[in-house]
């Protein structure tokens, strides 16, 4: 992202992971222990569920403006999900929170992750988090109890593609013992956030 004279430049952590290997406890753990990490807010074009608040959960947009934004380059990354269905990272949203010091977090698949790793370059380290196995992978997801057989095929299924995109990452962090997990990713966030962070 380049730099103008009213944009401050900060720090991005960019996480991405197949469903089931523990990514958000890890996030959880990484927030408490480096209290400036923020979320970016994304945007969407549906409209607002109940409870959900403009600006908290979602910056919402109706489709013809997403679109608009789209053409004016307002987006670092955004996908059409399905027809008529957009979701995406406005610039704006990383550059309020580096003009307040704090360090953008994401928390995205691993598409999303890889197109604002283009967009941000060295102001982003990305970080894949994997099971050990496919087979604990699997035990994981059978354990919660939430996923019928199709979803289940359809998610593993998935983790084959996004296992073969993890070389695509900074760092890769494997889940296989918690606390070990969480010690490396400090060690990793730490290393990285010691950089000189704005210029």
């Amino acid at each position: 992202m380049e730099k103008t004279s009213s944009t401050p430049l900060g720090q991005a952590l960019i996480f991405s992971a197949p469903s089931g290997a523990g990514k958000t406890t890890l996030i959880n753990h990484l927030c408490e222990v480096f209290p400036n990490l923020r979320f970016s807010v994304s945007a969407c074009s549906r409209a607002p569920r109940e409870g959900e608040q403009d600006g908290v959960n979602y910056y919402f947009l109706p489709e013809s403006e997403f679109r608009r934004r789209i053409e004016r380059g307002d987006f670092l990354e955004w996908e059409e999900v399905y027809a008529g269905s957009f979701y995406g990272t406005l610039r704006s949203e990383v550059q309020r929170l580096w003009g307040r010091r704090e360090v953008v977090l994401f928390d995205v698949d691993v598409k999303g992750a890889l197109n604002l790793k283009r967009a941000l370059g060295d102001l982003a380290l990305t970080i894949f988090v994997a099971p050990p196995s496919r087979e604990v992978l699997k035990a994981r997801l059978i354990a919660r109890g939430t996923e019928s057989e199709a979803s289940l095929e359809k998610r593993l299924a998935r983790f084959d593609w996004e296992m073969s995109q993890q070389a695509s990452f900074d760092r890769v962090v494997i889940n296989d013992q918690l606390e070990r997990a969480k010690q490396e990713l400090e060690q990793v966030v730490g290393d990285f956030l010691a950089r000189p962070p704005f210029a």
